[in-house]
């Protein structure tokens, strides 16, 4: 941390320095697709009346985040058709996924979720696949494209930007949902890869991109060996570890599966749910990523994770109270505000604490493929307990739903401090 404190970047650098300047782009582009995948697009299938259960079992469209450290090491190992030979392996897959995300997003707009269902469906499968093989790629072009030293100020870009893509894919994809309709603000999210897809041209090429790669091992190996190296490298602790990263952001997927519908069902209009969660939520969920960024190295990874789980799991309890009391037709608008702000500052700081932890976990050599696997783990168990969230709210209603995902992260915390427990304040150290 010091060494990177030594060598962080002047203002003029930052201006000048082409990697982060397409970082920053790139960041952009990244942070667009997930939400319009299923979360922002919750509020559209609402509109159609889309049965509460079905909608929770469709949270599940957004599976391809969970599982894309199988394909992840052949993304590594293998050039992209046609852009790869012009731009190199990293940069020729980051436009061809962005190509994917565009026409994924035209698809979903030119569908009607209240008449044929499967359409929509069938694109926005499609539009997760495209979305993560692109994250997966912007992570691998990150690591190789810049020195250790430089990954901090390389990651705080891609979040800068990652966050102005979520707000646009977010309140952006909801304001314009209100005035021009479901079509034109998914066309118009289509269009916004654009940037990206500039950033992506104009990146300096990473030095391994322009060595041809002659291995390529079969498929079972090009996956295991990530997993092993990492299992090895962890020992005794591994199986801990994972099931602590796996379970952390459970109760936050979960629950984030149903907050649009609790939001419409207490008959706030899209422009206040975008308002809320998106416009002001970017600024508490920067002060979240903030206030993590500054508590971390004063009270340790472990200890930090452990706070985390807990203030990120019981904030939940703010949606609870905000289901008991927020229904007056819109009118208690501060009730919903504070509800939300708390929710969402929550969910940031327990997010930069597992990014923070996670990354520590990868060794250099596998950093994509791993980071790809420990997200995929993080996000898995959550996600596949979401698609049963709708049926949940029929017999508990939203006000129980909420209270029983603030419970779910009890275990997690005690198995934190059991982690902590067992290697005190050290953290895994990744091989060099």
């Amino acid at each position: 941390m010091q060494a990177a404190q030594a060598k962080r970047p002047s203002p003029r650098e930052l201006f000048s320095d082409r990697r982060l300047q397409a970082m920053l782009g790139l960041g952009f582009s990244s942070g667009i697709p997930f939400l319009l995948v299923y979360a922002t697009q919750s509020a559209w299938l609402s509109e159609a009346r889309v049965p509460i259960g079905l909608l929770g079992l469709m949270s599940e469209m957004t599976f391809a985040y969970k599982l894309k450290f199988v394909w992840a090491p052949f993304l590594d190992r293998y050039d992209a058709p046609l852009f790869g030979r012009l731009l190199g392996r990293r940069r020729g897959w980051i436009v061809v996924s962005q190509i994917g995300v565009m026409l994924a997003l035209a698809g979903v707009a030119f569908g009607d979720p209240g008449h044929w269902l499967a359409w929509t469906i069938a694109f926005s499968l499609a539009l997760g696949f495209a979305g993560a093989t692109q994250d997966v790629v912007i992570d691998g072009w990150r690591i190789t494209v810049a020195s250790a030293e430089r990954q901090s100020v390389m990651s705080s870009w891609a979040e800068i930007g990652w966050r102005t893509g979520s707000l646009a894919a977010g309140a952006g994809a909801l304001y314009l949902a209100d005035a021009f309709g479901w079509r034109a603000s998914y066309l118009c999210m289509a269009a916004l890869m654009a940037p990206g897809m500039i950033a992506a041209l104009l990146a300096p090429e990473p030095p391994s991109d322009k060595i041809a790669r002659a291995d390529h091992p079969g498929f079972a190996a090009t996956i295991v060996a990530p997993i092993k190296e990492m299992m090895t490298r962890l020992g005794p602790l591994a199986v801990p570890i994972l099931l602590m990263v796996a379970g952390f952001r459970m109760p936050g997927y979960i629950s984030s599966a149903m907050a649009i519908p609790l939001f419409k069902s207490l008959h706030y209009s899209d422009s206040d749910i975008a308002t809320v969660t998106k416009l002001f939520g970017f600024w508490v969920g920067l002060g979240g990523t903030f206030l993590a960024g500054w508590l971390v190295p004063r009270m340790g990874m472990m200890a930090s994770l452990l706070f985390g789980t807990v203030f990120g799991s019981a904030s939940h309890l703010s949606l609870a109270y905000l289901a008991a009391h927020g229904d007056h037709g819109g009118g208690e608008f501060w009730t919903f505000a504070l509800a939300v702000s708390v929710d969402n500052f929550a969910y940031a700081f327990a997010s930069i604490v597992l990014i923070t932890y996670m990354s520590t976990l990868t060794a250099n050599e596998h950093a994509a493929s791993q980071y790809a696997l420990l997200t995929s783990i993080c996000a898995f168990p959550g996600s596949l307990l979401a698609g049963t969230s709708g049926f949940l709210i029929e017999r508990l209603g939203f006000e129980w739903f909420f209270v029983a995902t603030s419970l779910i992260g009890a275990p997690v915390a005690v198995l934190c401090w059991w982690v902590r427990h067992r290697q005190g304040r050290m953290v895994p150290q990744p091989a060099v």
